[in-house]
């Protein structure tokens, strides 16, 4: 279960609530939140869409136990295995099951009355059993799993979430870190979605009630965690799944339960209504067929390396520029790297994807004679998701020079080198023999306005380094103070 989470682009200006963000010359109003933190993200391409203050360092007070619960799973691998409760005295506001010194429950069930009611009582029995009779050794487990997983803004000080100095967390970590446990643990994801459950303390049943009331509420929502402090204020990281897209918000700092379920809806539906995903590259499409030198109507195949799938406005204008040889002269390996594809918003170039030989090129019948090749009629085929037909069009900033279009004769570029439009390169023995002219395809936007500005968001993967911030990180004074 180890790994680090994936650091993705944030769409917008972090810590902005209630004001106008630019985008593209328009401005649209952000959801207007009454918190002290708050994210939005979105798990599948490790995107933070929104955030006010997603990395300031908070108390978290019971979202704590989303670490105390992945420790727990990390390390009990039969969920059937029994603790005793150790000899501990709870606060008297804790939220607690009532556990006595020695009575004995299933891993499984103080799971499931540690994420639910947020039992305090069932995250000390953990703790001290999985610490091996240590609760400071298993807070020494929690924030090494901490480090392991980039969460930079984050030190654990208590298993349970109590306000104590040096537990605190971000709203950016907090949804890194449920989406996590949520992707790494289905017996974790199943037990967040519950609206209620029965557990056994000394055989004895028990039934609890999760204090996410979203859960159950709204079928699309299906976790995750709540926490209520004096210093944290009302807490809650939220799961959601509509429309085929997973996204995870966090609030920080509402005053009250209602105020944080409504924050949390807000957020939410905000991100649906404004976001959704987009998958312009599949891996293994086919892209370009350029000729072969001395094979009569033959045809290579270049294919997408990679698939590409982002989470962007629902207005945004995505389109394919193809940047290919129109001939190819063997002999040149199959997998060979032969192109590219730009994935394309308006001018501003999101990714770029590897374009490679589907299968090896033999050498020419004539060596020496390289064609000089005609732009295939239909280079661009109609891909899986493409919408519309292909088109020439310009080429994005700083590509250079756009050739004819796909029906067009092809013109030899003046040069070859790292501009990406014309690429020529060698690979093994055999060598391009004409550059492709520009081809586009373009794919049909949202329905929803325009909404964020965009970097470019690259091919990132689970490793991917963390965006720059805007302005100067925030920092606990003194290293590890109390959060407020």
């Amino acid at each position: 279960m180890r790994g680090r989470i994936a650091a993705g682009a944030m769409i917008t200006a972090a810590g902005i609530a209630g004001a106008c963000v630019q985008a593209a010359g328009v401005a649209v109003a952000a959801p207007a939140l009454s918190v002290t933190g708050a994210a939005l993200y979105a798990p599948r391409t490790g995107q933070l869409l929104y955030g006010v203050h997603p990395y300031r360092r908070l108390a978290i007070a019971s979202t704590t136990k989303l670490m105390t619960a992945l420790i727990t799973l990390q390390r009990v691998h039969r969920l059937s295995t029994v603790f005793a409760q150790n000899d501990w005295l709870p606060a008297p506001d804790d939220s607690q099951l009532g556990l006595l010194p020695g009575q004995r429950m299933s891993v499984h069930d103080l799971l499931i009355a540690m994420l639910l009611p947020s039992a305090d009582d069932a995250a000390e029995d953990v703790a001290f059993n999985v610490g091996h009779g240590s609760v400071a050794r298993f807070i020494g487990m929690m924030n090494a799993e901490a480090r392991a997983l980039g969460l930079r803004d984050t030190h654990y000080s208590t298993p349970i979430g109590l306000d104590t100095p040096g537990n605190y967390s971000s709203a950016y970590d907090l949804v890194r870190l449920a989406a996590y446990d949520l992707s790494h643990s289905r017996y974790f994801a199943r037990v967040v979605a519950l609206p209620h459950a029965v557990v056994r303390v000394d055989g004895i049943p028990r039934r609890v009630v999760n204090l996410n009331d979203l859960v159950g509420r709204y079928p699309w929502i299906d976790g995750v965690k709540t926490g209520t402090t004096t210093d944290a204020g009302h807490v809650l990281v939220a799961s959601a799944r509509r429309d085929g897209l997973r996204l995870v918000s966090a609030v920080l700092g509402t005053t009250s339960t209602a105020a944080r379920d409504r924050n949390t809806l807000k957020l939410l539906d905000w991100g649906y209504a404004q976001f959704r995903t987009w998958t312009p590259v599949r891996a293994g499409e086919v892209l370009a067929r350029p000729s072969i030198a001395g094979a009569s109507g033959g045809r290579a195949r270049l294919v997408a390396a990679t698939g590409l799938a982002r989470v962007l406005p629902r207005s945004s204008h995505l389109r394919l520029v193809v940047r290919a040889p129109v001939s190819l002269s063997g002999p040149l390996a199959a997998r060979a790297r032969e192109g590219t594809v730009l994935v394309v918003d308006g001018r501003r170039v999101l990714a770029r994807v590897p374009l490679l030989l589907a299968a090896a090129v033999p050498p020419a019948s004539q060596p020496g004679t390289a064609p000089t090749g005609t732009a295939p009629t239909g280079a661009a085929p109609t891909g899986t998701a493409a919408t519309g037909t292909a088109a020439t069009g310009p080429a994005p900033t700083g590509t250079g020079p756009a050739g004819p279009g796909p029906g067009g004769a092809a013109a030899r570029p003046a040069h070859r080198g790292r501009a990406v439009d014309s690429i020529a390169g060698r690979t093994g023995s055999g060598r391009a023999a004409a550059t492709a002219p520009t081809i586009e395809r373009r794919f049909a936007s949202g329905s929803s306005t325009a909404l964020m500005g965009l970097g470019a968001l690259g091919l990132g993967g689970l490793a991917a380094p963390r965006v720059r911030r805007r302005g100067r990180r925030e920092r606990a004074e003194g290293g590890e103070r109390r959060s407020e």
